[in-house]
């Protein structure tokens, strides 16, 4: 058993600001050993993404208390029995859907869809069902079979994928949720076409990520929606050839006219019906309208259902940007390493672990880009 501190939420919906409600409080906690298929890592930098907003605010039901914390890089420090695949000192990105290989949509190639994995992330345990946390006796909950809000974490072997050790741990982070959801939804999910017109709402870390993509796939307009001014400036800076806010009522409008009537592909990445709404409004018939956007789970869409049919629209839900963890995460690095996905100029704020509330105030405003907890080395 291995004493670590860890951000544990145990009450969701309070109110903000975060800084001063504080429904993350830093404890401490008993960490068994790695079981069977099993790894233990040393936690090296997280994400906070707004997934992990979600479960904070309600809009994603969890089960408390829980360790929060999804996105991260670390080291293995200890593996299980029947764990060849990853030896101590192995650098490694976590993945937050751990797949079993066995199920239909695993076999199908799908294993962002692994049902088993599913129904574990959903019940708050590892992909075998047990929990490997404590505090006080008592069992804790891990967020999406990571919890990498703490100096350690144990997980399934089917949530690491081994990374060259040159990266560094802050960048490789965003390996494991925001550069794979983003990137992946256009490569994977849509797979744009060289010479299509794409559109991109919602510019946090995983719609910028979507930009990247969409300028990496060969997209000759791109188009860039949003709230707030700074992250217009950013979708230009990083490839958008026009930026539009989504509070300007002509916002549909102004993105039909300069696309010819609706762009190829429109990307939700907000998280609402409003903005997934708008991304409809403005795709052009025959065109796909992609969402990795995750509303409350009352939340409820209403289209002309004509359109389906008259203008063969398509409507498709992306997870985990449909990838294949173990075979994009090493591509996309590769890819960046060779400056054609540059996801390092999306990092925002370094911090500490005692700084997440306040961090989580910033990502709720939507001023801050990808924020990265930085563990000690010590």
């Amino acid at each position: 058993m291995r004493s670590m501190k860890a951000a544990v939420l145990e009450e969701v919906g309070l109110a903000g600001p975060y800084a001063t409600s504080r429904p993350l409080k830093i404890k401490s906690f008993e960490l068994q050993a790695p079981g069977r298929d099993e790894v233990l890592v040393r936690i090296r930098a997280a994400g906070l993404c707004h997934s992990d907003l979600s479960v904070i605010n309600g809009s994603r039901l969890r089960p408390m208390p829980m360790v929060l914390g999804h996105e991260a890089a670390g080291v293995v420090a200890e593996t299980g029995a029947g764990v060849d695949e990853v030896s101590p000192g192995d650098h490694v990105v976590l993945v937050f859907v751990p797949s079993c290989g066995h199920c239909v949509p695993c076999a199908e190639g799908r294993p962002a869809l692994c049902i088993p994995g599913a129904v574990a992330n959903g019940d708050g345990t590892l992909l075998s069902g047990d929990r490997r946390l404590h505090r006080d006796g008592h069992p804790v909950n891990h967020h999406l079979g990571v919890s990498a809000f703490a100096e350690y974490a144990v997980v399934s072997k089917h949530s690491v994928v081994k990374i060259d050790d040159d990266l560094p741990f802050d960048e490789a982070a965003l390996f494991g949720c925001a550069v794979i959801t983003g990137v992946g939804a256009v490569l994977n999910t849509a797979q744009v076409k060289a010479g299509s017109t794409v559109a991109v709402i919602g510019l946090g870390g995983v719609g910028l990520n979507s930009l990247l993509g969409a300028r990496l796939a060969g997209a000759r307009q791109i188009v860039a929606v949003d709230l707030n001014d700074d992250k217009l400036s950013m979708g230009k800076e990083l490839g958008a050839n026009a930026t539009f806010r989504a509070d300007d009522p002509h916002c549909a409008e102004s993105v039909r006219d300069i696309s010819d009537g609706g762009v190829d592909y429109a990307f939700e990445m907000a998280g609402s019906t409003a903005a997934l709404e708008l991304a409809w409004a403005i795709t052009r018939r025959g065109g796909q309208t992609i969402t990795a956007g995750l509303p409350h789970p009352d939340a409820r869409l209403s289209l002309p259902a004509l359109q389906i049919v008259g203008e063969e629209r398509t409507l498709r839900g992306s997870y985990l940007g449909s990838c294949v963890p173990v075979r994009d995460i090493p591509t996309y690095i590769k890819l960046y390493q060779q400056g054609q996905l540059p996801v390092d100029k999306l990092m925002g704020e370094k911090l500490c672990l005692s700084e997440i509330n306040s961090a989580f105030d910033r990502l709720a405003d939507g001023g801050s880009t990808r924020q990265i907890i930085l563990f000690d080395e010590s």
